[in-house]
C-alpha cells in the first residue's frame, strides 16, 4: 500500500490511519465503486398529514443519516400537491450520503439495507449507484465512509462561505482514496462483523428504551399512589414542597474567605439527573453566581430553564461543593420527607405540568425558589417514601448499568474499525 496519498501527505495520513503494510490491499478512489450520485428534489411537507386522503409517500430529512447510521424514522409526509414531484425513492443496497449540510454533519452517510418505494431523497441527500462490474461490499463501503478518518476527510472536502451550511461537490466526494481489501469476500466479512456489533448496539438500544418506559410507567403509579406497595394503606396527603424541606438553606456571602476553594456545578453540568462536569474554584474569581452551597443528599432543582429537567441529587459527603444560583436548593427535612423520593418527583408529570403552567407567557424560561416552595407533591408516609424510592432507585441502576454496556459496546464497534477497516487484523 505504499505511496496510496495521491495529494502529497502520505506520511501524515498513514500515521493518523495506520493502514495496514499488506501489499494486497489497494488504494482507489471512491469514484470506482459507484457510477453516479442521485438526488432528490425539494417538496413541500408536513410533520403529520392531517387531510382526509392520506398517504404514505414521506420525504427523508438530512438528519436521517448521523454517526453512519440510517434512520428511516426520520422523514415528513409529502404535502398531497407535492406527490408526483417526488423522485427517487430509496434502494436496496446503497449508501446515502448528507452533501449539504452544518459543518458538523456534511458528508455523514448510512447503509440502506431494503427497499422503501414510498420514501424520498430530497436535494440535499444522495443515493449512490453502484458499478457492478467492479465486485464489491457496499455495505463495508458504507462503514469505511462513517469511519472517523475517512468522515472527516469527506468533510475537509465541504466548501462554503457560511459558517452554518457546507457543501460536497460530487468531484471532491469521488477522489476521496479508499483503501480496499483485495476480495469481496474479504469486504463481506468485514462488514458482517460490524453488524453483528451494529446489533448489539441495537438489542441494547431497545432494551434501554423499554426499561426507561417502564420506569415512567412505574413513577407515574407510585408517585401518584394509583398503585401501593405491599403494606401500605394508609391515605396520603398533599402538600407544599416548602412545609417539607428547606430551601437554600446555605449561601456564600461577603464573609467568604476570597480563598475558600470548592467544585463548581453550574446550569450546562447538569443533564436530567446526571453531573456531566464540574470546574475548581475560589471564591474571589468564581463566577458570581457560585453561591449555593451543597451538602449530600441536597435535591438542587434548576430554575433557569426548567423545562430542560436538570435537576440532580447530590451524593457526595465532600462539603467543599457550591452549584450556581440558578438552581433551588432543597435540603429535605430529616423524617418527613425521603430525598429520593422528592427527587423522582421532579420528573413526574405532576410536577412537569405545575412548571410548564409557570412558564406559560414568559419570554425567558425560569421560576424562582419561591415557585419551588409552592410546588404542591402528594406525600405518603416517610416509611412508604422510603419504599417508593427503593423501587424507583433499583429501575434507575438497572437504566444505569444498560447505559455502561451501550457505551462498550460502542467502544468495541470503534475498536473493531480501527482493527478490520485498516487491515491490522484480517478475517480472510
Amino acid at each position: 500500500m505504499k505511496g496510496w496519498d495521491s495529494h502529497g501527505a502520505e506520511a501524515r495520513v498513514q500515521a493518523d490511519r495506520g493502514w495496514s503494510d499488506s501489499e494486497d490491499w489497494a488504494v482507489k478512489p471512491f469514484g470506482i465503486f459507484v457510477t453516479a450520485l442521485e438526488a432528490g428534489v425539494s417538496v413541500n411537507s408536513v410533520d403529520q398529514e392531517t387531510i382526509t386522503s392520506t398517504h404514505d409517500r414521506s420525504i427523508l430529512k438530512t438528519s436521517c443519516v448521523i454517526a453512519g447510521r440510517f434512520i428511516p424514522e426520520e422523514r415528513k409526509t409529502i404535502a398531497p400537491r407535492d406527490i408526483l414531484r417526488a423522485k427517487q425513492p430509496l434502494r436496496k443496497d446503497t449508501i446515502v450520503i448528507s452533501r449539504m449540510n452544518t459543518p458538523a454533519l456534511v458528508g455523514e452517510c448510512g447503509y440502506i439495507d431494503q427497499n422503501y418505494p414510498d420514501i424520498f431523497l430530497p436535494d440535499r441527500l444522495w443515493m449512490t449507484r453502484h458499478d457492478l462490474r467492479l465486485p464489491h461490499s457496499v455495505r463495508w463501503l458504507a462503514y469505511l465512509l462513517s469511519f472517523r478518518p475517512f468522515s472527516r476527510a469527506i468533510k475537509e472536502c465541504a466548501t462554503g462561505t457560511s459558517g452554518s451550511m457546507k457543501n460536497i461537490s460530487k468531484h471532491s466526494l469521488l477522489e476521496v482514496q479508499i483503501p480496499m481489501p483485495p476480495t469481496k469476500a474479504e469486504q463481506e466479512a468485514i462488514a458482517g462483523a460490524l453488524s453483528d456489533a451494529d446489533a448489539l448496539i441495537e438489542s441494547l438500544e431497545q432494551l434501554l428504551a423499554k426499561k426507561r418506559q417502564i420506569k415512567q410507567g412505574a413513577m407515574q403509579e407510585l408517585l401518584t399512589g394509583k398503585k401501593r406497595l405491599p403494606g401500605f394503606a394508609v391515605p396520603w396527603g398533599t402538600k407544599h414542597l416548602g412545609d417539607v424541606a428547606d430551601t437554600d438553606p446555605e449561601n456564600l456571602g461577603s464573609e467568604t474567605s476570597p480563598t475558600f476553594s470548592f467544585n463548581y456545578i453550574s446550569l450546562e453540568d447538569v443533564d436530567r439527573g446526571t453531573l456531566r462536569n464540574y470546574c475548581e474554584q475560589i471564591f474571589q474569581s468564581a463566577p458570581s453566581r457560585a453561591r449555593r452551597k451543597l451538602r449530600k443528599n441536597d435535591v438542587i432543582v434548576s430554575t433557569v430553564r426548567p423545562n430542560l429537567q436538570s435537576h440532580f441529587l447530590f451524593p457526595f459527603e465532600d462539603v467543599n461543593w457550591v452549584c450556581s444560583t440558578g438552581f433551588c436548593v432543597v435540603r429535605c427535612r430529616s423524617g418527613m420527607t425521603e430525598p429520593h423520593y422528592l427527587y423522582f418527583h421532579l420528573f413526574s408529570e405532576g410536577v412537569t405540568r405545575q412548571i410548564e403552567a409557570l412558564l406559560t407567557g414568559s419570554n425567558y424560561p425560569a421560576i424562582n425558589s419561591g415557585d419551588v416552595r409552592a410546588l404542591q407533591i402528594p406525600f405518603p408516609a416517610y416509611k412508604e417514601q422510603t419504599a417508593i424510592a427503593a423501587v424507583l432507585s433499583d429501575m434507575d441502576a438497572e437504566i444505569a448499568a444498560l447505559e455502561t454496556k451501550l457505551v462498550k459496546a460502542h467502544q468495541l464497534k470503534q475498536g473493531m474499525m480501527q482493527e478490520l477497516l485498516t487491515g491490522r487484523i484480517r478475517l480472510v
